[in-house]
């Protein structure tokens, strides 16, 4: 394995970088979306819970599906990839959101309305604040998701670390399985061990 890894450190290293790429690009536009649901679900108790519900029916949906129902519309590679990842997402990152919205006290929102806030501005002072560790959770949930269904993207030719799995698997590989699955199960496990600790310390 070692020798593979000095012999060809670009096969390793590359579809790393790609994979993280891949990550970024898919946590930024996560966010994006679910700010802008959480947003809208605060105005409507009964569209908070239907977009929580029609996200966790999408969740449900095997990725290898998910990806094959978007092929015919958006063709292989990473733009299938990224708009599967993105809709996996919105249900970890909006029913976490929403969640610890909801759980603030009550008495503190009232003292909010009280004093003449409106719903976007208790959003923003006072809900958002309280609810941080909640919102951390879902998006530490989000990245960890991620990193594990983007390997299996590999499959329509997305790129990243599934590829080196791909790879080994369809050539009967071993060293290469084993690489593929170290550095895929050392990303997810080492960042959310970094995004633990800095739950913790909120």
């Amino acid at each position: 394995m070692i020798e593979y890894a000095l012999k060809y450190p670009d096969k390793l290293y590359l579809p790393l970088l790609e994979h993280i790429q891949m990550l970024f690009i898919t946590l930024i536009l996560s966010l994006i979306l679910a700010s802008m649901l959480t947003i809208i679900t605060i105005y409507s108790n009964f569209l908070s819970k239907a977009l929580v519900y029609t996200f966790s029916v999408i969740y449900s949906i095997p990725s290898l599906a998910l990806f094959a129902l978007l092929i015919p519309l958006t063709g292989l590679g990473k733009t299938t990839a990224i708009i599967v990842l993105v809709l996996y997402n919105q249900y970890l990152l909006l029913r976490n959101f929403t969640e610890g919205l909801n759980e603030v006290d009550p008495a503190i929102t009232e003292a909010g309305t009280g004093i003449g806030m409106n719903k976007m501005q208790l959003l923003i002072k006072i809900k958002i604040p309280l609810s941080n560790k909640a919102i951390f959770t879902g998006v530490r949930l989000a990245v960890v998701s991620t990193i594990g269904i983007a390997t299996i993207a590999a499959f329509i030719n997305a790129g990243g670390l599934g590829s080196i799995l791909n790879d080994g698997l369809r050539t009967v590989n071993t060293v290469k399985i084993l690489w593929g699955s170290i550095l895929a199960a050392g990303l997810a496990i080492g960042t959310n061990a970094v995004l633990s600790k800095l739950e913790q310390r909120l």
